[in-house]
Parts: structure tokens; sequence; C-alpha cells
């Protein structure tokens, strides 16, 4: 992977004729996932021949700006229909190298309450975030090997019957785009591909721990409103979520939700009833409530479970029995 690389943005003319190039050079490089996905396609029911997400605004890219104008795509996409690509340079574009870091892409889409979330890297899934109305921000290499060309471009449509993507690319709305050269040019990122979440959905095909730690990154910085949807997305999603029910709860009770607060951590613990530091919580949280003999009963049972945080779990009780 290369989340830590910059990604240098030629201008656009450079991009075209590399592109041309590996166009060329499609023919004596394989292309496993296309291969895939095609010979699958007649088993898998669910999934559209053909899906175009319409409405997706276009920002044409300006010289160096590809990042800033793909960005503003899927933002305005997701429903912040004011952002430009102007609005997004100084956050994403570094000028002395020409170019855009992934993590600042990553960090702007936050700052705007938006919940960057990784894909899958591999084909199929990018297919299902499309079908699912989803548009996908991708990295390509545009280059060959001894001149990279790293272009940022949002895949927003495909067609498996002419194995060609949709995306908004560049200086051109709706580039077809053979499925086959996507797949070496996306390769060269380590398949790196982002949708933007509005707090309270999900993605098409949505990982728990990865979601999880999406929602953890984005709640750094925006409103405790917004991640409270996020949490609650998620333990709709997974309803045993030891870490989305323990995390939410938790959240309650630093806002002030006591009653919320109480109710997360009881359910948590008869789904999970061993899990030592929701009775310590639990038991922090009756404390304050004045409800002492089961205060000292849920920390009781903490430490009784121990683990390698016994000792904070210890110190609850004895402060419930002084």
């Amino acid at each position: 992977m290369v989340h830590s690389n910059l990604i240098l943005q030629k201008h656009a003319m450079i991009s075209r004729v590399f592109f041309l190039c590996s166009v060329l050079l499609s023919g004596c490089v394989s292309t496993p996932q296309t291969d895939q996905l095609l010979a699958g396609q007649a088993e898998a029911s669910s999934r559209q021949v053909s899906h175009l997400i319409e409405g997706v605004p276009f920002f044409p890219q300006n010289d160096y700006h590809c990042g800033p104008a793909a960005l503003a795509t899927v933002l305005s996409a997701s429903g912040i229909s004011s952002v430009v690509p102007d609005d997004l340079v100084s956050k994403v574009y570094v000028p002395d190298r020409k170019g855009s870091f992934q993590v600042e892409m990553l960090a702007a889409a936050r700052s705007y309450g938006r919940i960057p979330y990784l894909i899958e890297p591999h084909i199929e899934h990018l297919i299902a975030e499309v079908q699912a109305g989803n548009p996908v921000l991708v990295l390509q290499n545009l280059g060959v090997s001894w001149y990279e060309v790293w272009h940022y471009a949002v895949v927003v449509g495909y067609d498996l019957d002419s194995e060609k993507l949709v995306m908004h690319s560049g200086e051109k709305k709706r580039r077809m785009t053979k499925l086959g050269v996507f797949e070496q040019t996306w390769r060269r990122s380590g398949y790196w591909g982002v949708v933007l979440l509005k707090p309270g959905l999900l993605p098409r095909q949505a990982d728990e721990q990865k979601y999880f730690l999406s929602v953890v990154d984005f709640a750094r910085n925006n409103s405790a409103v917004d991640v409270v949807k996020a949490y609650q997305v998620g333990l709709e999603r997974w309803p045993n979520s030891k870490i989305f029910g323990f995390a939410l709860a938790n959240l309650h009770y630093d806002m002030g939700k006591l009653p919320e607060a109480l109710a997360g951590y009881r359910r948590l613990l008869t789904v999970v009833p061993d899990f030592a530091p929701a009775y310590n919580n639990l038991a922090q949280l009756l404390f304050e409530l004045g409800e002492h003999t089961e205060a000292i009963a849920m920390a009781e049972q903490a430490v009784a479970l121990g683990g390698p945080h016994t000792s904070m779990y210890q110190k609850t009780l004895d402060a419930i029995r002084q």
C-alpha cells in the first residue's frame, strides 16, 4: 500500500499520453480480478450487469489538482453540495511536490463531516459499492514502471457486458475505461479506493473492525451527535458487537446521557457476559446514580473476571466501598 506516499499529479496531457501507454501494454499483463469478476457474473444473481450513478457532479481537473477535483466530486455526491475544488486545495495540495497525500485527502473528508471508508482491495467490492449508489474515489498510476503518473479519479458506473467502468477522470466526464486496464493502473496503488459515508450510513460491504476504526478516526474532530449515529448504525449491523456496544455506551456516558449509557452497558453484558470493562464502567455509573449495592456487585464481577486492567477494576471497587 502507498497510504503514506505523496501522490504526484501530472498535467492532463501527460496523463493522457501515459494512459495510452497502459492501454498498449494491457495485452501482456494479467488481470486476475477482472477475469474472476467476469467469469463469475453468471452466478452472481444479486449483481446488476450495468449501473450508473446518476447526478454525480463533475469537476474538471485543472493542472495538478486532480486530488481536489476528485474529492470535491465524492463530497458533493455525499450531500455537501456547496464544496468546490478550490475549497480543498489548501487542505490537500502540496505545491512543492505538485500533489496530494492520501492521508490529507481522508482528513479533509472528515473535516466536512464524512466518514472515509477504505474498501476491500478487490474490483468486485468496488463494483458492489457503485451498484449501491456509492461513488468510489480511486488512486491510479497511469504511467509505466520507469515513469509514474499518479492520478485520482471517481468511479461512477460500470457495464460488464462491454467490460468497462465509467469514471469522472481528468478533464472528461464519464470516461469509459476497460476493466482490465483499470485493474492494472489501480493495482499499482495497492487497490486504494474510498467511499465517503454520511454518519448513520454503511458501505455496501462493510467489515466490522475496519468500519469501527474508520469511525474512531472520524470521532477525533467531529460532533458527538454524529459519532453516535455512526456507532448506532454499526450496532444495528452487528448487534452482538462488543466494540460498538461498549463504545456507544461510553460515549453516552461522556455526553451525560446516563439512562442511555446504563441501558447500553446492561444490554452489552447480556450479549458478552464475561466482558470485564463493561462491568467496571457499569459499576461506576451505578455508584454515581446512588445504586451502591449493585455497583459493588458489578465491580466485584469485573475484578473476578480480571484481565490486563484488573488493578483499575480493583480501584473502582475500593472507591465504591469507601
